[in-house]
C-alpha cells in the first residue's frame, strides 16, 4: 500500500474554498490526494456528480498531484482499491469532530490498515460549509469569497441569477 496517497471523501456540493484549503495543505504532507465524490450520498444533491466532478477539476486546475473519482459503497474499501492507507477529512468545530470520530472509528473497524487523518480548517473557513454556500446563494447573496468561480457561474445558474 503506498502510504503517499491520501483519499480526501466528500459529497462536494458544491466544492468551497474551504474544501480547496485542505487540498493545497494535504499536498503539502501528501504525494497525491484523490478527491473521491461519493455517488450514492444519503444527501439530496444540488448538483449531479458529473457537474460536481467538472466543477472540482476547474477549481483544482492542471495539478498532476491531484486526481477527482466517484465512489459507490464502502469508503475504505475504495481506499484499500487505490492502495491508500489516508483518509483525508477537514474539520471547523467540535460538533465536525463527534461525528467524524464516529465514522473514523467505524472505517478503522472495518479496515484496520486505513487511517483517517483530521485537518483543522483554516481560520476563514471554519464556519463555511456547502450548505451555507448554497443557501447564500438561494437567497440571491453573494458568494464569490466563499466558492471559485465556476462554482459561482454553476450557483448563479441553478437558482436563476446571472
Amino acid at each position: 500500500m503506498n502510504r503517499h496517497i491520501a483519499v480526501y471523501p466528500g459529497s462536494f456540493d458544491p466544492i468551497t474554498y474551504g474544501h480547496l484549503d485542505i487540498i493545497e495543505r494535504g499536498l503539502e504532507v501528501f504525494d497525491q490526494i484523490v478527491i473521491a465524490v461519493a455517488r450514492n450520498s444519503e444527501k439530496k444533491s444540488l448538483f449531479t456528480t458529473a457537474e460536481r466532478i467538472n466543477m472540482i477539476r476547474v477549481a483544482v486546475g492542471n495539478n498532476p498531484r491531484v486526481r477527482v473519482d466517484t465512489f459507490d459503497g464502502l469508503l475504505v474499501d475504495y481506499v484499500v482499491s487505490l492502495g491508500a492507507r489516508v483518509i483525508l477529512r477537514g474539520l471547523r468545530a467540535v460538533s465536525d469532530f463527534e461525528y467524524e470520530f464516529q465514522i473514523a472509528q467505524m472505517n478503522h473497524n472495518l479496515q484496520g490498515e486505513v487511517e483517517t487523518l483530521f485537518m483543522m480548517t483554516s481560520v476563514p473557513y471554519g464556519y463555511l460549509s456547502s450548505s451555507i454556500v448554497k443557501e447564500v446563494a438561494s437567497l440571491k447573496g453573494p458568494v464569490e469569497s466563499l466558492v471559485p468561480p465556476v462554482v459561482r457561474q454553476a450557483l448563479e445558474e441553478k437558482y436563476g441569477r446571472k
